[in-house]
């Protein structure tokens, strides 16, 4: 049984209620009794649950579908994390001596695992953070692409490298990479699965790691430590700790040999901050307010079609989704149309298959703040076009995709992180004024140009202050490119994801010079005078020549 809805579209100046035109359902079935279907083998969670690192008081994490319990996890003590990063560290020490090509095997084999056991993957996804199917796919893509990249590029990125000297055949200089040591990967709730890919180019580059995942999404995270594991990682290499900031944040930071975070704005200065004071290295993934450009010459059907992915995806808890949708003018009438039929077809509901196409908030905390939001804009003048309203007939956090028009700055969504299912749509004068808007945020994560211009669309892409740019597409197009860095500019992030940037950022660079035949001392038959004046004539001659 499946619990859906298809989510209409109105126009109103109030408040969504039950009964109200904004967000009536066109058709509704009532959640069943005992959720979407077959639940998690108890068994499963058992061996999962046997890869963390804890001995404290144990959680229940509930089913975001249901409310109901879904699995007990222990949490990590700070002796607990003392103890990870005792084990890795011994661990780390054989595995770096591991030749790269054989360390990325195991990569390749995991690769391989991941797409074999995707329905489990997806299952464990859509229990744990209430995901519609079609969104968890994307993780497991992500998570297997990621492997793969890494397992064929790592060779090549990291056999030490010859490099230009201080001169041509009397210098040799050669540019070698070692492992940090221990990185330690701590990843959020909204996306567990392909967030923790941040762990394969860690151990690609010879590092072990120390994992906090959100306790209510780790067993997608032990998953796919468990595949690792049986693709040949040594099981010490990869540890699993759990628990709140309060209790092993200190003992994680002041640990570990570099920190990959991604999470909130907050918790990035905070982290950027200690390992600061450390001096060592950190890369963080933080906040966004992802704007869309529709220009004057867009595909408006496709660009509304395209929206709805950009803007629902995982219900809007998505770091790269877009929450303001910036239309020319002379499109916008038509965009908004076919954008709230788009949005009206939508299928909320709770099921373990592909008949649905957005699922459930994850938490009660980010319902409240989604119905906050809503309720602050409308309060203050601006219009429900579609949704606005919570589904406490589908199942505890289900919210209907929710569009709205005329939000001003002194509203809290205006420039706030929603992290929802909720969109703003401005109407706006040529391109100079969608760039202006799109880059009056302190925000720059992500953003998305809709045009039938490649070119005119690169042009816009190349004015905005986003760390990725979509031409045609929300999000997919850019995160996708694992060969191309990911990652945010001012308040959305330090350093990059993906490509070869986030492979090499886990080691540090140490170059080895030899100097051969003459030095940099004069010989005995010149003066040092002359020994100079001879020096910077040979650079001289270098440059003209196109040596250098």
């Amino acid at each position: 049984m499946t619990a859906t809805t298809s989510a209409g579209t109105a126009e109103t100046g109030g408040t969504a209620n039950a009964t109200g035109a904004a967000g009536t359902a066109m058709a509704t079935a009532a959640r069943p009794a005992g959720g979407p279907g077959r639940r998690l083998d108890e068994g499963l969670i058992q061996r999962l649950v046997a890869g963390l690192t804890a001995s404290g008081e144990a959680t229940v994490i509930e089913a975001p579908f249901t409310g109901e319990p879904l699995a007990s996890l222990r949490q990590s003590t700070a002796a607990d994390v003392t103890e990870a990063f005792a084990a890795a560290r011994a661990a780390q020490a054989k595995w770096a001596a591991v030749p790269v090509r054989d360390r990325a095997g195991v990569l390749a084999r995991l690769h391989d695992l991941v797409l074999a056991r995707r329905d489990e993957a997806l299952d464990i996804l859509q229990w744990e953070a209430g995901k519609a199917r079609a969104h968890a796919v994307e993780e497991v893509l992500e998570v297997a692409s990621c492997a793969l990249y890494v397992a064929r590029r790592a060779p090549r990125l990291l056999v030490p490298h010859r490099r230009a000297g201080a001169f041509p055949v009397l210098t040799r200089a050669v540019e070698a990479r070692h492992p940090k040591g221990v990185v330690c990967v701590i990843t959020p709730w909204n996306y567990p699965l392909a967030l923790s890919d941040d762990v394969l180019p860690a151990l690609a580059a010879g590092n072990a790691v120390v994992h906090k995942p959100d306790t209510q999404t780790a067993l997608s995270a032990l998953w796919l430590r468990s595949l690792a594991v049986e693709a040949g990682m040594p099981p010490a290499l990869w540890q699993v700790v759990l628990g709140s900031r309060r209790t092993i944040g200190e003992p994680l930071l002041d640990s570990a040999d570099f920190v990959s975070f991604t999470g909130s704005t907050e918790a990035g200065r905070a982290i950027a901050a200690r390992a600061g004071q450390r001096l060592i290295g950190c890369s963080l993934e933080l906040g966004g307010k992802n704007p869309m450009l529709v220009l004057a010459d867009a595909d408006v059907q496709k660009a509304a079609v395209g929206a709805i992915r950009a803007c629902f995806t995982n219900a809007g808890q998505l770091c790269v989704a877009m929450e303001r949708i910036y239309v020319d003018r002379s499109v916008h009438e038509q965009f908004v149309e076919a954008f709230l039929a788009a949005t009206g077809r939508l299928r909320l509901g709770a099921s373990l298959d592909f008949s649905t196409d957005m699922g459930s908030l994850t938490f009660r905390r980010q319902l409240e703040k989604v119905e906050a939001h809503v309720g602050d804009a409308v309060a203050k003048g601006a219009r429900v076009l579609a949704g606005g309203r919570a589904r406490p007939d589908l199942g505890p956090l289900f919210y209907e995709p929710t569009v709205l028009a005329d939000v001003t700055p002194e509203m809290a969504l205006y420039r706030e992180e929603t992290f929802g299912p909720v969109v703003a749509v401005y109407p706006v004068d040529g391109d100079d004024a969608a760039v202006a808007a799109a880059n009056d945020s302190e925000y720059g994560l992500n953003a998305s140009v809709w045009s039938r211009s490649t070119a005119r669309a690169r042009a816009v892409a190349a004015r905005l202050q986003a760390g990725t740019v979509n031409i045609n597409e929300g999000y997919a197009s850019a995160y996708g490119s694992q060969g191309a860095p990911m990652g945010g500019m001012k308040a959305s992030g330090l350093g990059r994801r993906h490509g070869g940037e986030g492979l090499l950022k886990l080691t540090e660079a140490q170059t080895v010079a030899s100097q051969h035949v003459l030095g940099f001392e004069p010989p005995s038959f010149l003066t040092p005078e002359r020994y100079a004046n001879l020096l910077a004539q040979t650079l001289t001659v270098l440059k003209r020549l196109r040596i250098r």
